[in-house]
């Protein structure tokens, strides 16, 4: 069906003279010859209706969660820690815009554009919400109080000169790529030359009996691949000689092919949060011997993985050559002035555990050679002198350090080799870290290299000619193109620049309070932090200290920290609401009077829909509608070691109380949640999803506070909340026991990429 066929489908007369309307003026793209227009016209959005095709879209999101940074990569140049998913904030924008009985799901797939429409990200994050919105055509907002963010963002929507990219990446290579590399060569027994991709570390601890120095290690295998049932061939590590030896993944008595000796692969020293030591058999806390040494742990270098001539790859162990190598850069790091950031970690729920383990400086995090080769290549990118490009590759640099340091450790063969440093979500401190090749080569995983032509140039193609995903019959998935407008527009950084000509305003500071004038923005599209999850600026301080460093002391990087105490993030949930609220009352100011704020949400605790509750109230708002959806996080590491995982977050479609109707609830309450919750349930299981406890929780909590918002006052609403515990756990474990008994876990659908 062609568009102008899907308007004349639309029953609703505000739709009809939508088709009819001529899109304004503005400095955007010309729509398409089967373009649809949408404009923020009065009455019922598509987003609002009962019918929104929450389940078709999550299967879409579905696909792209698998593979985020190639699904959407404009958005994925840089690290952070809620990355939305495009799909649904698409559907989102459009749905807010498109009149109540709107296709959505074919609209999906339609050029449609929203020239008059103004969005606004209060909580932009990585961008998701605005990268969106430019390819629909409509003008953007975004504020976030986390100068990483507003950096990473910038970045990724500005206009960017592909020939000039690609021109300062091969200056760069061309001034320091030999340098970093010749501080990753090895020699091997036949006396072949080869580069290094991996050298292996283990963390070590002194013996509080007789002070000899502890290997880590919970198993001396340190290398296995990725599907061991398929492929059962391990290295192991012999600690008697320090030999490598090829064995099963599940062996637990081995000969080293060096030594003669036997030992289980597949033990260690180190056993939970104890270990023994082999020369005395005493068995210590590891933890507080490392707190009581005073510094931070020291490490070992046992193995290395090389890249040969023929393109092969090896495991050697280490040598007296490695050994020198790497005192040799210690020596050069020592010459360096101002070679890296020193500041100083402050205590906090996601720094406490590198903490304890006496991280004191974001700089001990990585060894001498990594702050030697990031400091080399840190000044040649400072010595750029376009201020666009600087930033980019400052953005690349920055992104480059989650899998250059010693958090960071080895998935193994058949898998992207580095796991970044960031997999548990906290500051782990790793026993067996892997140091990577900073600069890279072809084999190379995490590099500042294979970065770059994963990370820029692949956002470039995107954002020149960007793409949605279509799963069709049989899983299989298919890209859609020439549906958006490219992505790339100057950044305006105050209102007056924007409201003259400008398509995208960036601002970092508390979204509590902005310089939009009231009224000024048709919908506000958004996805707010947890109050008791990730705290992002404490994590977000490791790359800031470096974005500092190269950039300098100025703008948003005044500080040395990104931490305020104005962030909507707090472990305390009274605060965590009253930021919130503040936050919302910003938005009611700035919204038009019909206007929608929509975002997306899930929380495992009463107390998270509560707060979320109370700040929507408090600041003069009521939910009209709630969606599940499926969440972003297909393949974090938090969600797979969860019991009761969430698959789903849900939309909160809301508008501003003043055009609501109230509500005096007498006995009828759970006679309106139940059955929407039940028949979204329903509609998710037809679809083949399978559903935890808690997807059923936050589906039933977000039909509740629905309801809920409607009541005559925000003391009358909560009293409600509190005293349903009971009934909505009990409609919970009705609607979650109507399942098929099957696993709850989500497995990875067919078609995934």
């Amino acid at each position: 069906m062609s568009g102008r066929a899907a308007i004349r489908r639309a029953a609703s007369s505000g739709w009809e003279r939508l088709a009819r309307t001529e899109a304004p003026e503005l400095p955007f793209e010309s729509l398409p010859s089967d373009g649809i227009a949408l404009a923020p016209l009065p009455g019922t959005r598509a987003l609002e209706d009962d019918g929104f095709p929450f389940e078709a879209l999550s299967d879409v999101a579905e696909t792209e969660s698998w593979r985020k940074e190639i699904n959407r990569p404009t958005t994925h140049i840089h690290k952070w820690w809620a990355q939305r998913l495009g799909t649904v904030f698409r559907a989102m924008t459009i749905g807010a815009f498109a009149p109540s009985g709107t296709d959505i799901f074919d609209l999906f797939y339609k050029p449609v554009r929203i020239p008059g429409g103004t969005v606004f990200d209060p909580f932009m994050g990585s961008g998701t919400t605005l990268a969106e919105t430019v390819k629909l055509g409509a003008k953007a907002v975004g504020r976030d109080i986390n100068p990483v963010a507003h950096f990473l963002v910038k970045c990724a929507l500005s206009v960017h000169d592909r020939a000039a990219i690609l021109d300062t990446f091969h200056a760069i290579e061309r001034d320091v790529a030999g340098k970093l590399r010749s501080f990753y060569r090895a020699t091997l027994p036949d006396g072949t030359q080869a580069e290094v991709l991996y050298y292996f570390w283990v963390k070590t601890a002194d013996c509080p009996s007789c002070a000899s120095p502890v290997d880590l290690f919970s198993s001396q295998i340190f290398a296995r691949h990725a599907y061991p049932k398929k492929f059962p061939q391990s290295q192991a590590v012999c600690l008697h000689c320090g030999g490598i030896n090829e064995v099963h993944v599940e062996a637990r008595d081995t000969k080293c092919g060096s030594c003669k000796k036997t030992f289980d692969p597949n033990a260690g020293p180190a056993k939970g949060q104890s270990a023994t030591c082999p020369c005395c058999e005493h068995t210590f806390p590891i933890a507080k011997t490392i707190r009581a040494s005073g510094k931070p742990p020291a490490h070992r270098m046992y193995a290395k993985l090389v890249l040969l001539p023929d393109g092969k790859k090896a495991y050697h162990p280490a040598t007296d050559e490695d050994r020198a190598l790497y005192a040799k850069a210690e020596r050069a790091l020592a010459k360096r002035k101002n070679a890296y950031p020193v500041v100083a970690i402050e205590p906090g729920y996601n720094t406490n555990q590198a903490l304890g383990y006496n991280y004191r400086s974001w700089h001990d995090m990585f060894n001498a050679r990594q702050l030697l080769c990031l400091s080399m290549l840190a000044d040649r990118i400072r010595a750029i002198s376009d201020p666009v490009l600087r930033e980019l590759f400052t953005c690349l640099f920055s992104g480059a350090l989650e899998f250059n340091n010693m958090f960071a450790s080895y998935k193994g063969e058949g898998t992207g080799a580095v796991r970044h440093m960031f997999a548990h979500h906290i500051l782990k401190p790793e026993r067996v870290p892997l140091e990577a090749n900073l600069w890279g080569t072809a084999k190379s995983s995490g590099s500042f290299s294979t970065m770059f032509e994963g990370r820029i140039r692949r956002a470039l193609d995107y954002a020149d000619d960007p793409f949605e995903l279509r799963v069709s019959k049989g899983s299989k998935t298919e890209k859609v193109f020439g549906l958006s407008e490219k992505i790339g527009a100057p950044v305006a950084d105050d209102y007056t620049a924007f409201a003259r000509d400008a398509r995208v305003y960036l601002s970092c500071g508390d979204s509590g309070s902005t310089d939009l004038p009231g009224r000024s923005v048709d919908v506000v599209l958004t996805d707010p932090p947890f109050f008791d999850n990730v705290h992002y600026s404490q994590l977000a301080d490791f790359f800031h200290v470096w974005q500092r460093h190269i950039l300098g002391e100025n703008g948003t990087r005044v500080t040395d920290t990104t931490r305020s105490d104005r962030e909507v993030q707090n472990a305390d949930g009274n605060e965590f609401t009253d930021r919130l609220a503040s936050v919302w009352e910003e938005t009611h100011r700035v919204l038009k009077d019909d206007g929608l704020l929509a975002f997306t949400y899930h929380h495992s605790r009463q107390e998270g829909w509560r707060c979320v509750l109370q700040a929507l109230m408090q600041a003069g708002f009521g939910i009209t509608a709630a969606h599940p959806i499926k969440a972003e996080m297909s393949v974090a590491m938090p969600k797979q070691q969860a019991k009761e995982p969430i698959d789903l977050d849900i939309i909160l479609v809301c508008r501003k109380r003043s055009k609501l109707e109230t509500h005096r609830w007498n006995g009828d309450l759970w006679g309106t949640v139940a059955p929407p919750a039940q028949e979204q349930v329903n509609r998710l299981r037809a679809a083949n999803r399978k559903l935890s406890r808690n997807d059923v929780r936050i589906i039933v909590m977000a039909q509740l506070l629905r309801q809920l918002s409607r009541s005559p006052t925000l003391d009358t609403a909560l009293h409600l909340l509190d005293s349903a515990n009971g009934d909505t756990e009990a409609l919970i474990d009705r609607i979650h026991g109507g399942g098929t008994g099957q696993s709850d876990k989500p497995v990875k659908r067919k078609g995934a990429v």
